[in-house]
């Protein structure tokens, strides 16, 4: 092809809209970005991700705003973010629900392949609590008295698409004991029943749980990481008291539909990591319990397949049926 008939190609190509994505993807950021959370505000979620969008603003010289779509264990925000247009202007900040929602439900959207990870921002530790008033003050009483009455003892969770729920169940299947569920609108409702000593137990983000323990409402037995926490260093991990190598987290991470340009993607990472090394950003999420990661896309999608894989199987080994 000579210069004159490929410079007529080229002013044809660039006519069609072919070129239009790359020099849009030059330009990002240009405009305000949306950060959908896809549960009620108030929760860890909400909490770090409004830390997040404050500095991510300042960084990328745009306004970030979180917008709260709640509904269906994620379901409704994460399915609006797949659907949405792949220009980086609406992001995902999910957590945990996104690798357990596809094993019980016919879903709206393929996590798999309608999001394309960003960054694994950070993971929080639950603690495995009982009512002030419970008999049980160690997490081997507690595995006691429901070995010796099985499915009489109940915990509670916010709803069967939640960590609380599968971190429940895998502890249960670990010891080798029988609970019997006790489902709850939302993980509000379900810390409230705890609290008025309507179920037995249950397991809850630190971060919903540290007033409460503190003012003497609840009873810390263990907690879900692989160490102990320094916000509660007397409390030992459920690998210490009951079952070896039990680690389970919330974890929360960013997303963006998949067909968004990779050096949007790697330039919203490069911000987010840089976020997430700011003394004031690392000092918020150590106050709430939360430990940083800021991973880079491609270790994010292992630990996705990981999750995926190990909730999958837990899902099966409990006789859950995929609705």
């Amino acid at each position: 092809m000579n210069r004159r008939n490929f410079n007529v190609f080229a002013a044809a190509l660039a006519a069609s809209g072919f070129g239009a994505l790359p020099a849009a993807a030059s330009n990002w950021p240009s405009k305000p970005i949306t950060l959908v959370v896809p549960y009620a505000p108030g929760g860890t979620a909400d909490a770090l991700a409004r830390v997040l969008a404050q500095h991510l603003g300042t960084k990328l010289q745009v306004s970030v705003v979180v917008l709260n779509k709640a509904g269906a264990s994620g379901v409704i925000g994460a399915a609006s973010v797949a659907q949405a247009a792949a220009d980086g202007y609406t992001v995902l900040y999910d957590a945990t629900p996104l690798s357990i929602n596809p094993h019980l439900q016919k879903l709206p959207f393929d996590a798999a392949k309608d999001l394309q990870p960003v960054a694994l921002v950070g993971v929080t530790p639950m603690l495995a609590v009982v009512p002030k008033n419970s008999p049980y003050n160690t997490l081997q009483e507690l595995i006691a008295a429901a070995a010796n009455a099985p499915g009489k003892l109940t915990f509670c969770s916010g709803g069967q698409g939640t960590v609380q729920y599968m971190g429940s169940e895998l502890f249960s299947q670990g010891v080798g004991i029988k609970m019997l569920h006790v489902p709850y609108r939302a993980g509000g409702l379900a810390l409230q029943a705890i609290l008025a000593g309507e179920v037995d137990m249950g397991f809850f983000n630190l971060p919903a749980l540290s007033s409460h323990i503190k003012g003497g409402a609840l009873k810390p037995l263990a907690i879900t990481s692989g160490k102990r926490n320094p916000l509660f260093p007397t409390v030992p991990t459920i690998s210490e008291t009951g079952v070896k190598g039990y680690e389970v987290y919330e974890w929360n991470g960013m997303f963006v539909p998949s067909a968004t340009p990779a050096d949007i993607v790697t330039r919203l990472n490069a911000a987010v990591r840089e976020v997430l090394a700011m003394p004031e950003v690392k000092a918020r999420f150590e106050a709430l319990g939360s430990e940083i990661v800021g991973s880079q896309p491609d270790e994010f999608r292992k630990r996705l397949a990981a999750e995926s894989a190990r909730w999958a199987e837990t899902i099966k080994a409990a006789g859950i049926k995929k609705e």
